[in-house]
């Protein structure tokens, strides 16, 4: 992949998996929990634990690794839930990317570059056609195809329900690892196998946060064929729903890059 367009994929990737703390949190821990449930119980119970809010920020932590290369990153993060997503490089913004229901743009002053198009670009990547509320949903371990609008079933794999669709799309095979002690996601795997794809982002602990059930630690493995690319992330300093701004101009002189 070249090297401008392995940076925009970084930055993007970072806002599939959006985890959370807060003033006012606390590590919630996985356990024993309701086995006995049916696929409607569950689902329902999942829709229930769906976080409300309106503004978001953060400071996460990312870790990428990237076979023999690692690297380690630090951003600001600011949501505005089904409007739009700024991530902001620290302690000097000289890389921004903004990411809107519209477009995803994205400009880096270190090399003079920026970039403004549609989702097409992400959803070539990851092998699964995205659009905003989805991005988001991965922001919120929240399903990325609506558990309300397939046809699903249960079933329990030693202390954690397994839910897929009861006839796989012939493109891409789904699954979904529930909680039953808190009926958060914490798994979801989406595989194409005549492609090599695979993308399974594991929600590894949530907290509380304002009485909001949110990600905490997010480990995020994408697989193409041969090559592998693992991001784990920290989320710290977490507010909601303050008066937030989100300041996003490309700045004149850069260099468009072309996909």
């Amino acid at each position: 992949m070249h090297r401008k367009s392995r940076c925009l994929f970084v930055i993007i990737i970072i806002s599939f998996v959006l985890a959370t703390g807060c003033k006012s949190t606390r590590t919630i821990k996985s356990g024993s929990g309701n086995l006995n449930l049916s696929t409607k119980q569950l689902i329902k119970e999942n829709t229930k634990k769906a976080a409300t809010f309106k503004t978001l920020s953060a400071r996460v932590k990312i870790d990428i690794d990237q076979g023999e290369k690692s690297s380690g990153y630090t951003v600001n993060l600011r949501m505005e839930k089904d409007e739009r997503i700024l991530l902001m490089s620290t302690p000097i913004s000289v890389v921004k990317a903004l990411i809107t229901p519209e477009k995803v743009s994205f400009y880096n002053k270190l090399d003079n570059t920026y970039f403004e198009g549609d989702f097409k670009y992400l959803s070539d990547l990851l092998g699964t056609e995205l659009d905003f509320q989805k991005v988001q949903n991965l922001l919120l371990g929240e399903a990325l195809f609506s558990l309300k609008e397939n046809v699903l079933e249960a079933s329990v794999n030693e202390k954690e329900y397994v839910v897929q669709p009861k006839k796989q799309n012939e493109l891409f095979e789904l699954f979904y690892l529930i909680d039953p002690s808190h009926f958060k996601i914490i798994s979801q795997q989406i595989s194409q196998p005549q492609q090599h794809r695979h993308l399974q982002i594991d929600y590894k602990s949530y907290q509380q946060v304002d009485k909001q059930i949110l990600p905490e630690s997010i480990k995020v493995i994408a697989v193409e064929a041969a090559e592998e690319m693992i991001i784990e992330l920290e989320f710290k300093a977490v507010s909601l729903n303050e008066d937030l701004r989100f300041p996003f101009k490309i700045p004149s002189g850069l260099k468009e890059i072309k996909l």
